[in-house]
């Protein structure tokens, strides 16, 4: 399935000079985003996955059903003050300025073998702050996966040593 075309571009969105990749036509489409979803979950079915983490919001929107499909736990990674019991933190650097994300203290235990999902591989901030978050809590990232990856923005290099699966490429 061509899952390109289920994909809009919004020009100067969130700001002037980026192109915002939105997935709610994929969403929209029960076809396009099972076989999605489906090609994660078929990505993660050898690798013995305990926990899948998704960055807010469209991590959620990906993750959870990939979680749901493979019988296992879902930790959601939010920004400061989303999260209602003790957090850890870590600073990252989006195509677009600086944030933030936390996950639960307790949302990944020792050992456990995470799969992280998001719906975009841009500069790779995002992913290299959920993977830190994991490893400090002493989860092993046994992959990420993500529906789309911007060319040339260098997102292969935050995830670099680890396993990935993409399913759409775009321009940067």
């Amino acid at each position: 399935m061509d899952l390109n075309k289920y994909i809009a571009s919004i020009e100067n969105y969130p700001k002037e000079g980026i192109t915002f990749r939105d997935i709610t036509p994929l969403m929209a489409d029960g076809p396009a985003y099972s076989y999605a979803v489906r090609e994660i979950v078929q990505y993660a079915s050898d690798k013995k996955i305990d926990m899948i983490v998704g960055p807010e919001a469209r991590g959620f929107i990906v993750g959870c059903p990939v979680a749901y499909e493979l019988g296992v736990g879902f930790a959601p990674v939010r920004k400061p003050g989303k999260l209602p019991r003790d957090v850890i933190s870590a600073d990252y650097q989006k195509e677009y300025g600086i944030d933030t994300l936390t996950m639960h203290a307790d949302a990944i235990k020792p050992g456990q073998r995470v799969l992280i999902v998001d719906d975009l591989l841009a500069t790779g901030g995002t992913v290299k702050a959920t993977i830190e978050m994991v490893e400090r809590l002493g989860g092993i990232v046994a992959g990420c996966a993500f529906l789309i990856e911007l060319d040339g923005l260098d997102g292969r290099k935050a995830i670099e040593g680890y396993d990935s699966k993409i399913l759409m490429n775009f321009p940067g």
